[in-house]
């Protein structure tokens, strides 16, 4: 199952995973606009494909007020990312980040269980990560007769964050995402650009 990012999103925050509020999704460069203008304030226009590497294709900006959104909007739509034509864009508020992370669940065919992949390098370029620097990312094969275990859960949360504050908001997010992969219907699901 495909599914961009906007309703990855929708179907997490059901599990409690938390996302920054507001913003939509646009076919136009007007409706982007006022989006953004709802929004008030400077926003990322982010193109929805089902592949990653957006970003990097010129598929995601940042826009400081509403024409700029749209003026973003219109280069973004109708483009191709990796033969995929753009059809919609993501608008949301912009965000300041001070650190980025990974966290993933995937299910290894090899062990036949699903696998916790974490890492404090980043989200964005995880790829390039576990080809230089593997040891930058933990994996965490979890026992489906007890599931992810608390300890588990803030173990990991350690592994990309000193303040514990920020540990055991990684915990949870970490045992709501692996409740969620439960729930969510087990063909192959690819979250496009995660």
């Amino acid at each position: 199952m495909n599914l961009h990012e906007y309703q990855a999103r929708e179907i997490l925050e059901g599990f409690g995973i938390p996302f920054p509020r507001g913003g939509g999704v646009a076919a136009t460069a007007d409706e982007a606009k006022g989006i953004a203008e709802r929004l008030g304030g400077p926003v990322m226009v982010k193109a929805q494909v089902h592949t990653g590497g957006r970003g990097k294709a010129g598929g995601v900006k940042l826009a400081k007020n509403p024409a700029e959104a749209a003026a973003h909007a219109s280069r973004i739509l109708g483009m191709t990312i990796r033969d995929l034509r753009v059809e919609k864009v993501l608008v949301v508020p912009a965000a300041d980040i001070a650190s980025e992370s990974y966290l993933g669940v995937i299910v290894d065919r090899a062990v036949q269980r699903p696998v916790i992949i974490s890492s404090a390098a980043g989200g964005m370029d995880i790829e390039e990560v576990a080809a230089r620097t593997p040891e930058r990312i933990q994996r965490l094969s979890v026992d489906p007769r007890y599931g992810l275990l608390p300890h588990q859960a803030t173990a990991l949360g350690f592994g990309m964050y000193r303040d514990v504050a920020q540990v055991r908001a990684a915990a949870g997010i970490a045992e709501k995402l692996y409740t969620s992969r439960k729930s969510i219907p087990s063909r192959r699901l690819r979250m496009a650009g995660w």
